[in-house]
């Protein structure tokens, strides 16, 4: 389902003048974060009062958890508990005044709202970019419901060919694990490297809020079976988790210049 967004805003039409139309203004030219806004407003279209909320990380689901606390405030939303899928994420709900809590309490999570990295025609995803993967896989398998909302830019023909795909691993002889998650996928061209903090620029390691280690999967050619994939990396010691979040997304919000799309799994 697509919903096209107007060309522009407000009422007024084309003026006359000298017995002509005057040119129509030309379209609306949306920046990729109104487009994101756009898609995450329509995303909390479905939170409803009473709901337990897996609250995504990233520049997406910012723009839900804003979004979500301002109707709380306008008091069109109650009786919410937010479970933050990452450190970054609990500041911002904390800042913002939405109660929070955990799977402890909460063992099932009525509905998540997330961005990602990447999606494919399946509604397979990669998340983990911005390195928060495996709180949010935590929290999105044990929701109802899980909304992913994205700018088509993240739209891929299959899985890591846009960028990387993390693998969250132990500190623990990183290289050993590294070296061995490259092996896996040689048939496809992989790169393992260690995820370094700011780009790399100040040499450091980044650190995930789990105290592990990152290490991102660049693929020269598609790794075939995903379900495959998964499994023989969850198979090496020293792997944590992986960013592809596979028949887990329920639905998808894409936004684009001409509108919303509405994909449901």
């Amino acid at each position: 389902m697509a919903i096209r967004c107007p060309a522009f805003f407000g009422s007024e039409m084309p003026s006359i003048e000298s017995g002509a139309l005057s040119p129509p203004p030309s379209p609306l030219i949306l920046t990729q974060d109104e487009l994101k806004k756009i898609a995450a407003y329509k995303a909390v279209e479905s939170v409803q009062s009473g709901m337990v909320l897996g609250l995504g990380t990233g520049s997406t689901a910012k723009h839900a958890v804003d979004r979500i606390a301002e109707l709380l405030h306008q008091g069109k939303l109650k009786n919410i508990t937010g479970i933050p899928t990452s450190k970054k994420t609990h500041q911002q709900a904390v800042s913002l005044g939405i109660p929070l809590s955990d799977l402890d309490s909460h063992p099932v999570v009525d509905l998540a709202i997330d961005g990602a990295d990447e999606v494919d025609s399946n509604l397979n995803l990669v998340k983990g970019r911005g390195g928060s993967l495996l709180r949010e896989k935590m929290i999105e398998s044990a929701c109802k419901k899980f909304i992913v909302i994205v700018d088509e830019s993240k739209l891929v023909a299959h899985v890591g060919a846009s960028g990387a795909m993390p693998v969250e691993v132990v500190p623990f002889c990183w290289k050993f694990t590294q070296n061995r998650l490259q092996s896996l996928f040689d048939y496809a061209g992989c790169v393992a490297k260690l995820r370094l903090s700011n780009g790399g620029e100040d040499g450091e390691i980044f650190v995930t809020d789990n105290r592990n280690y990152i290490v991102d999967l660049f693929f020269k050619k598609d790794v075939g079976d995903l379900k495959t994939a998964s499994d023989a990396i969850l198979r090496l010691a020293g792997v944590v988790e992986h960013g592809m979040f596979l028949d887990m997304a329920t639905t998808v919000i894409v936004a684009g210049e001409l509108g919303i799309t509405i994909k449901n799994k």
